[in-house]
């Protein structure tokens, strides 16, 4: 019986795909790495379903896994990447050459050993939080959710003008009738307070796509710094926090963000100012 080419596997694994496969594999494709936690938390309704699924699609092949050592004993939850076939799929789907089993191992192999590792796992934790916001709340959505390398030199969809900023993601949210765009800036502790306040002096100077700059920080302290520090900018876009230490279980899409300068009570995260406008369409068509 011959063997089957990579484009008849991918044709028939096609057909066993739901929905929420699709979302996962994008994410996965643009976004590198999910725990298990992440996905189930985002698109199921229990963390049993969620495995029984993954384990069938890593079955498939069309997603790996990898379950990291805590150096204090014990292991970290499965995290899941893209296989060379879930790869092979996308790509297909987005119109975009199809990767090379080689390309497909050396990606695989960045994203186990990346020094940003824990970075782009906290990143990620922001979004799939909004999707399980969005999982669980009627007319909430998250539209776009733009990955970093889309967004280094990028025309912001819908502007004229060409971004120097490099954001660690860019999302596309609606709740409660009200859509924005944002920016977001996911923050460890390690960068200096003033490199954080360059960030917004480089936001400053756009002068389309003016949307807010979210910074998620990991303490109240920390984030009552940066305010004292922004005091000293005059910034002419949005600015919102929120300390992951005040979090207590609540939503990002939640009465949780700090708007910089301004005398309201925390706000809701679609409540942020929007200065420009947020074009859907362009959003839709730039990311087809």
């Amino acid at each position: 019986m011959p063997r089957q080419s990579k484009t008849d596997q991918a044709v028939l694994m096609q057909h066993r795909l739901t929905p929420r496969d699709w979302r996962l594999l994008g994410w996965l494709y643009d976004h590198q790495l999910l725990t298990t936690d992440q996905i189930a938390n985002a698109l199921y309704p229990s963390l049993h379903r969620a495995q029984v699924r993954l384990r069938n699609l890593t079955d498939y092949g069309v997603l790996k896994r990898f379950q990291p050592y805590r150096l204090e004993g014990g292991n970290f939850p499965f995290h899941y990447v893209i296989d060379h076939l879930g790869a092979f799929i996308v790509a297909g789907s987005r119109s975009q050459p199809p990767p090379r089993l080689g390309q497909s191992e050396a990606r695989i192999h960045r994203i186990v050993t990346s020094r940003n590792f824990e970075h782009r796992l906290g990143i990620n934790d922001f979004f799939t939080q909004l999707a399980k916001y969005e999982r669980l709340n009627d007319g909430a959505k998250l539209h776009h959710w733009l990955p970093e390398h889309r967004n280094q030199w990028f025309s912001p969809p819908g502007t004229m003008s060409i971004a120097s900023v490099k954001p660690d993601g860019i999302g596309v949210w609606t709740d409660r009738g009200q859509t924005i765009a944002f920016y977001y800036e996911h923050d460890h502790g390690t960068e200096s307070l003033p490199t954080l306040v360059d960030k917004v002096v480089r936001y400053n100077e756009m002068w389309d796509a003016r949307w807010p700059v979210l910074f998620s920080l990991p303490t109240t302290v920390r984030e009552g710094h940066l305010h004292q520090k922004l005091a000293s900018v005059k910034a002419r876009i949005p600015i919102a926090t929120i300390a992951r230490d005040r979090l207590d279980g609540s939503n990002p899409a939640e009465q949780v963000w700090h708007l910089h300068a301004a005398a309201t009570p925390l706000v809701r995260l679609a409540e942020l100012p929007v200065q420009s406008p947020v074009n859907l369409a362009a959003f839709d068509a730039e990311t087809r």
